[in-house]
């Protein structure tokens, strides 16, 4: 039915933001089942730029699943990167980069950590709080590997400095040993 749609717009003039519900619902459902193909196949197709710029934007804030959003966050950052704002370049790559992380975790740990795949420190964080240390391990070096030379409003030093604070923490103990009396 999107493609009888899309042809349709081909031949009778319709108005842009119909173009844009159309192809933004068309894509949001190949993402959910999951053909990533013939999503890109269908960005592709899109002619004018600032309609696959809205596109896309549109269909990653609706929140899709993982796999979805990352994909978005790629096709976004690597096609329109210089047509976003700073602030939203920002958001977009730290998405980009919390879905990567996420995508570490074991899967069916995914949905407790997936509100945070916009905020990478922060699911850190919450991996620490929660002492699961492997997976912390796994989502540092996947951080470390990601943020070489990319600018997403945190940095290494960040990452370095929740780990100290949480280190320290782990060694500190509120009560005081007492002494074995001979």
């Amino acid at each position: 039915d999107y493609e009888l749609c899309e042809e349709w717009g081909h031949l009778y003039p319709v108005p842009r933001e119909d173009l844009i519900n159309l192809h933004r619902e068309h894509l949001l459902h190949l993402l959910e089942v999951g053909d990533m193909e013939k999503a890109l196949q269908l960005l592709q197709r899109i002619e004018d730029p600032g309609v696959c710029l809205a596109i896309s934007e549109q269909s990653l804030d609706q929140h899709p699943n993982l796999a979805a959003s990352h994909f978005l966050a790629d096709y976004l950052t690597a096609h329109f990167y210089a047509n976003l704002t700073t602030a939203r370049r920002n958001e977009i790559q730290a998405l980009y980069i919390g879905s990567k992380v996420l995508l570490t975790l074991p899967e069916l740990s995914r949905v407790n950590y997936f509100h945070l795949s916009s905020r990478p420190l922060l699911m850190l964080e919450q991996l620490l709080m929660n002492m699961k240390v492997d997976w912390v391990a796994v989502a540092v070096q996947t951080l470390h590997q990601l943020l070489a030379g990319q600018e997403v409003g945190f940095t290494v030093e960040d990452i370095d400095n929740l780990l100290s604070k949480y280190a320290e923490k782990a060694l500190n103990f509120p009560f005081t040993l007492k002494e074995k009396r001979s």
